[in-house]
């Protein structure tokens, strides 16, 4: 049996792959181009992505393709049509990086809530060592105690996130996306209050017609001044050019872990906010904690194993 890995670099250096030889020939490869998928993938059985597209060109070439493992929980890079109709099956994993997101979110939120690339620099400058008093209070900031936390997108992530920030003696409130989910223990709130309440708002949400340009001009207007606003969800969520004019206009403090295209390209209007301090961006990082990872692996080995415990190949 032959498996082939299109884009181990997203994995990790640190993660070890050899795992999957006892399934047969494995062929690694860091990255893969469009125009190198074809010749990669053709004698595979078993296609191993992360975020390589996957289309019906793809599987047309592959007469012995009969599983496709995503690396991870979105399968919009897959044709799951083209799939089902060549008898191709297709898993992904679920609830791996939730524990890593959630631990990411509050980094990002305290790195912007307590002002530390400020008092880092002010520290390492020496302006402390030359001011002759303890401590610095020149950036104020405030406890996540008492602050209203409001989640866009209460799933598995954010409700994760909304226990911790209770832990921390927070105030959680959510707005569903889908309009459909209803939680018992937190308030749910129409997408226009939970923004002009919240202390803190964060992302946990898929990207689809629903959440596309969810976060536009308009929408993030009503954000009071001084407030923090985390994407941990998907980029396009946020509108970068209308969440640069407001950042111009008003102090807004803003973590992005995603961006609408990624790697951010150097044209990207975020390097021109005129407060760069007040931005954190961090390279979609937020789901890949050592520990995340290998459970990632530990789950797509599973899936394969069951596969292979329903069909010979």
């Amino acid at each position: 049996m032959k498996l082939v890995i299109l884009d181990a670099k997203t994995l990790g250096d640190d993660i070890d792959l050899s795992v999957f030889e006892k399934f047969g020939e494995v062929k690694v490869f860091d990255v893969t181009t469009p125009g190198e998928r074809i010749e990669r993938c053709k004698d595979a059985d078993i296609i191993i992505t992360n975020k390589v597209v996957i289309d019906e060109e793809v599987m047309a070439a592959c007469e012995h393709l009969r599983l496709i493992c995503v690396a991870a929980t979105g399968m919009n890079n897959i044709d799951l049509k083209a799939a089902q109709k060549r008898g191709i099956e297709v898993k992904n994993v679920s609830g791996y990086s939730t524990d890593s997101v959630v631990q990411h979110t509050f980094a990002m939120l305290f790195y912007l809530m307590e002002k530390l690339p400020y008092y880092d620099d002010y520290v390492k400058s020496k302006a402390w060592s030359d001011s002759g008093i303890f401590t610095c209070i020149d950036r104020p900031f405030h406890e996540l105690r008492g602050r209203q936390w409001g989640i866009i997108g209460l799933g598995t992530i954010g409700k994760a996130v909304a226990k911790v920030a209770e832990a921390f003696g927070a105030t959680v409130v959510y707005y569903s996306t889908s309009g459909e989910n209803e939680d018992p223990y937190y308030p749910r709130m129409e997408l226009d209050t939970l923004l002009s309440t919240s202390h803190i708002v964060s992302i946990h949400a898929p990207l689809n017609e629903k959440t596309k340009n969810l976060l536009d001009f308009a929408k993030l207007e009503k954000i009071p001044a001084g407030s923090i606003l985390l994407n941990l969800g998907r980029g396009g969520i946020i509108n970068e050019t209308d969440l640069v004019h407001v950042m111009d206009d008003k102090e807004l403090y803003v973590g992005l872990d995603v961006t609408e295209k990624e790697p951010l390209p150097e044209d990207s209007i975020l390097y021109e906010v005129a407060n760069p301090d007040r931005l954190l961006i961090t390279p979609h990082i937020a789901w890949t904690s050592i520990e995340a990872r290998e459970k990632l692996i530990a789950a797509i080995v599973h899936n394969i194993e069951v596969f292979l415990k329903k069909h010979t190949i």
